[in-house]
């Protein structure tokens, strides 16, 4: 047994919900195959709705969110995985019902756990964390369905947000023209920085007109918002290409109709990072690591530490995070 911190959110009998740094022992976390040493986390909206109380993301209370971590294997009982072995492990249901990254322990199932690929450190790992591997992942599931370089320029939402920023970054350095949408002002030199060729006003794809299609635009789309927004990317897509939809924060509602689909062939992707089978994810690391490694991944990050992640979760609900909230522990 161990003792270590972690970041904890317990429901008050008013139905309010508190936040605070506890002492906790190993022996209270889950029984899990593999014990895993936390030598970072990441900030992701979904953690902010599980210490929030989003019965939607957690439902039971005393709860450490954190959906993503890092570190070191401290002890298994699955042959495949060794004692002292660096790994990663998001989604699943990590962080969301079961003790997560915000503590500086974790005990999950072996399933769970990609070894980390050579050519990836913790740290880079979870600087690119859920957020990182979903705009990967986005990438990859565009590209399969033929997206390249000569498809035209590829449109990001929400870009200066976790996945947003990254996949800028990820799509410019693959040779994209690469367009981004925020409604933040001031950041437009961080996603110039980025790679983004031009920036557009979130304002330009409030559209609600009722005109079935657009012009002729987007050779490809990441959209990390929904609602209105999603469809009229969908509208302006080149004949043939795709959207992939990966996040909600406008709206979980689209006022779609069908003509862009039958009228000019595009696709309309679903992205989700927490399901996605083992293999498959480790196959989105390997790339992370290699072909697709990320220059630069420091100039994405926000330091966070215990102490600093409440404040930050108050940040990302109000929309005023940018890039990556690293949380590191000094284990």
């Amino acid at each position: 047994m161990t003792q270590f911190r972690a970041f904890e959110v317990t429901k008050q009998e008013d139905g309010s919900f508190n936040r605070a740094i506890v002492e906790r022992d190993t022996s209270d976390l889950p029984d899990g195959d593999v014990l895993i040493r936390v030598a970072y986390s990441s900030l992701n909206y979904k953690d902010a709705l599980s210490a929030t109380g989003n019965p939607g993301v957690t439902r039971n209370y005393p709860h450490t969110p954190g959906i993503d971590a890092a570190g070191t294997v401290a002890a298994s009982s699955d042959a495949s995985i060794a004692k002292g072995t660096e790994v990663i492990v998001i989604g699943f249901d990590l962080g969301m019902n079961t003790a997560g990254g915000f503590g500086e322990y974790i005990s999950v199932p072996a399933g769970w756990v990609t070894p980390l690929p050579t050519g990836l450190s913790v740290r880079e790992a979870m600087i690119l964390g859920t957020a990182g591997f979903t705009a990967a992942l986005c990438v990859h599931k565009l590209e399969a369905a033929g997206m390249s370089p000569i498809s035209g320029p590829v449109l990001v939402t929400g870009a200066t947000g976790g996945v947003g920023s990254v996949a800028v970054r990820l799509l410019s350095q693959a040779g994209y023209e690469t367009h981004a949408v925020t409604g933040k002002k001031n950041e437009h030199e961080f996603l110039t920085k980025l790679g983004a060729t031009e920036i557009h006003p979130r304002s330009e794809f409030d559209d609600e007109s009722s005109r079935p299609l657009l012009r002729e635009t987007w050779g490809g789309v990441v959209d990390t918002v929904g609602g209105t927004i999603l469809f009229n990317c969908v509208r302006a897509l080149k004949y043939g290409q795709s959207a992939a939809a990966c996040g909600l924060v406008s709206s979980p509602i689209i006022p779609a109709s069908v003509f862009p689909f039958i009228l000019r062939h595009v696709n309309l992707l679903g992205i989700d990072s927490v399901e996605l089978p083992l293999e498959q994810k480790n196959v989105i690391w390997e790339k992370l690591a290699s072909d697709w490694k990320i220059d630069n991944l420091e100039d994405f990050v926000t330091p966070l530490i215990l102490e600093s992640l409440s404040d930050a979760i108050d940040r990302i609900l109000a929309g005023e995070m940018v890039g990556r909230g690293l949380l590191a522990y000094a284990n």
